[in-house]
C-alpha cells in the first residue's frame, strides 16, 4: 500500500497492476488515489464512524482528470471535517441524491397524480393534475421537495391573482400534495403548514342569454373538431366542462339514449345518468363517422372528445380565446345591436352549465328534476332527505333536456340569419 503526498506526478507516476493499486496521502488520513486494472484513477475518501471497531467507508470524490489532486484535497479536507462533526458524507450523499431523483418536484408530481389524485381525489383529479402540470411544475421545476420554500408557493399564487378560482384550486392541489409527501416520510413538514388559502372566488351568477347562447352555438362551429362539438354538448347537457372532455363510447349508449358518468369521473364521487337528447344523438353520430364508423353505430372504447385519438381533448384556454374572437367576428358581421361594446360580456365554459339549469327553471322544470339533471347533492337530495329519497328522475331528466334541446334549436333559428352565422 503506497503512501506519499498526492501530487499530479505521483498519480501519473502510478504503474498499472493486475489488481487495483491505491496511493494514501501522507498529510490527510483518508485521501487516496484508487488505480483501477484498466488504468481507471479515481480519487477517494476513506473513514469510520464511531471509532476503529466500526466499518471502514469509502466515498468516491472524482475520476482524476475531471478533478486536480489540489481539488481532490479540498474536498477530502471537507469531508473529513464533515466526519469529525460525526456526520457521516456517505448518508449526505445518499440524502442529497435521493432529493435530486425521487424528490425532484415535477417527477413527484407525477407520481402523485398517479398515485393518488387519480384514486382519492374524486371528481376533481383532471382539473388537480393539470393545474399542477401548468402552473406548479413550470416554476418548481425539479426542486427538490425539501427545498421548497414558502415563497415559492407565493410565486405560483401571483402568477395566478387574476384567476381566483384556479387560484385557490392550485393552492388545494399542492397543499394535499406536500401533506402526502409528508405522510410519506419523504418530507419532514410541508412549506404551506400555515399558509392561509387563498380567498373564495366571487361566487358567478353568469347566464347567457338566448341571443348570446346564439353565437356562441354558431362560433363554435368554427372551431372544428372536437372543440366545435364539446361546447355545444356542454351547452345541450348541462354536464361540466370535465365530464364532457372525458367522455367515452363506453360511456355512452346509442339505444338507450343515455349517458352514463362514473363515479370515478363525477366530481361528487356518484355515477350519473344523463339521458341524450336527439339533437345529443345526433351530433356523436356525426363524431362516430368522422372517427370512421358507421353513423348510427358508435365504437365501444376510445375518446369521443380527442384530438389525438388516445387522450381527452385539452386546451380549453387556447380554445375559448379563438371561441371569443369568433364570436366578436359574428357580432360585428351581423351588426348585432344587442351588444353595446360588439362583443360577448366576459363568460366562462362553466357559465353554459349554469345557463342550462337557469333555462329548465324557465321552462317549468321541477326544482329536485333539475338538481338530478346537474347531479347536484343539495336541497332534495343531501342529507336525511337524500337518504330515503331514492327515485332516480329518470324519466323527468329525459324529457327536461328534451325541453332543452327544442328550446336551444328554437333560439338558434330564431335569429334567422343562420346561413351567415356558419360561414
Amino acid at each position: 500500500m503506497a503512501q506519499g503526498h498526492i501530487t499530479k506526478r505521483a498519480v501519473d507516476a502510478l504503474q498499472v497492476g493486475a489488481t487495483p493499486q491505491f496511493l494514501w496521502d501522507n498529510e490527510i488520513k483518508g485521501f487516496g488515489l484508487k488505480l483501477t486494472p484498466s488504468g481507471g484513477r479515481t480519487y477517494i475518501f476513506q473513514y469510520r464512524m464511531g471509532g476503529r471497531a466500526s466499518k471502514v467507508q469509502r466515498h468516491t470524490i472524482g475520476a482524476h482528470g475531471a478533478w486536480t489532486p489540489d481539488q481532490a484535497r479540498k474536498e477530502a479536507k471537507r469531508l473529513s471535517h464533515i466526519v469529525d462533526r460525526g456526520e457521516d458524507p456517505g448518508f449526505i450523499k445518499r440524502e442529497k441524491r435521493h432529493a435530486a431523483i425521487d424528490l425532484a418536484f415535477s417527477a413527484y408530481a407525477e407520481r402523485f397524480i398517479a398515485e393518488y389524485l387519480a384514486s382519492e381525489w374524486k371528481g376533481g383529479h383532471e382539473l388537480a393534475a393539470g393545474l399542477l402540470r401548468r402552473e406548479a411544475m413550470p416554476v418548481l421545476k425539479d426542486r427538490p421537495l425539501t427545498e421548497i420554500r414558502r415563497s415559492d408557493i407565493s410565486t405560483i399564487m401571483d402568477r395566478m391573482a387574476d384567476r381566483p378560482a384556479s387560484r385557490r384550486n392550485a393552492f388545494a392541489a399542492l397543499r394535499r400534495l406536500l401533506r402526502w409527501a409528508v405522510s410519506r416520510g419523504d418530507l419532514p413538514q410541508s412549506p404551506m403548514s400555515e399558509m392561509e388559502p387563498p380567498p373564495a372566488p366571487v361566487s358567478r351568477d353568469r347566464v347567457l342569454d338566448d341571443v348570446e347562447l346564439t353565437v356562441v352555438w354558431h362560433a363554435a362551429n368554427k372551431l372544428g373538431y372536437p372543440f366545435s362539438s364539446f361546447v355545444r354538448l356542454l351547452i345541450l347537457t348541462g354536464q361540466r366542462r370535465e365530464e364532457v372532455a372525458g367522455m367515452t363510447w363506453a360511456e355512452v349508449k346509442r339505444a338507450d339514449g343515455r349517458w352514463t358518468i362514473p363515479a370515478q369521473r363525477s366530481k361528487n364521487g356518484i355515477a350519473h345518468d344523463v339521458p341524450l337528447s336527439a339533437q345529443v344523438i345526433e351530433i356523436l353520430d356525426a363524431i362516430s363517422k368522422q372517427q370512421g364508423n358507421k353513423r348510427d353505430v358508435w365504437p365501444s372504447s376510445g375518446y369521443i372528445i380527442t384530438a389525438s385519438g388516445d387522450k381527452p381533448a385539452r386546451g380549453f384556454s387556447v380554445a375559448k380565446t379563438r371561441l371569443n374572437r369568433f364570436c366578436t367576428q359574428m357580432i360585428k358581421q351581423l351588426e348585432l345591436t344587442e351588444f353595446d361594446k360588439g362583443e360577448l360580456p366576459s363568460w366562462r365554459f362553466h357559465d353554459l352549465r349554469r345557463t342550462c339549469a337557469t333555462g329548465l327553471q324557465r321552462l317549468g322544470v321541477r326544482f329536485e328534476v333539475t338538481e338530478a339533471v346537474l347531479n347536484h347533492l343539495s336541497g332534495t337530495r343531501s342529507g336525511i332527505a337524500g337518504v330515503y329519497q331514492r327515485h332516480t328522475w329518470s324519466e323527468e331528466k329525459h324529457a327536461a333536456l328534451t325541453a332543452w334541446s327544442s328550446h336551444v334549436t328554437s333560439a338558434v333559428n330564431k335569429l334567422g340569419r343562420e346561413d351567415k352565422l356558419d360561414k
